[in-house]
């Protein structure tokens, strides 16, 4: 049996087994309004893309904040399906024609 010094030290049963964080910020191939930046910002939050697009709205009409956001989003967040963004991409591709 554990003492309660064993458990302040970190020797649970439990304490070998993996911890698994939040998903990583991608841009889903799946459930995209426009470019998924809301449905890849949601899910690495762990909440609903609806409420992520919600206050997307919200910031746009405050400023359009929203919209640069999103676009920042859109150019620097990779794509679920080939793991590299758009920045990445066209500085990739920059980058390869001048050298």
């Amino acid at each position: 049996m554990n003492t309660a010094s064993e458990h302040a030290a970190g020797s649970t049963p439990n304490s070998s087994a993996p911890q698994s964080g939040p998903p990583p910020l991608r841009r889903p191939a799946d459930d995209r309004m426009i470019a998924g930046v809301a449905a890849g910002a949601a899910r690495a939050v762990g909440v609903d893309p609806v409420i992520a697009r919600i206050g997307f709205v919200v910031l746009t009409l405050c400023g359009a904040v929203g919209v640069v956001l999103y676009v920042a989003g859109w150019l620097l967040i990779p794509d679920e399906r080939s793991g590299r963004s758009l920045a990445a991409g066209l500085f990739g591709s920059a980058a390869a024609h001048h050298s």
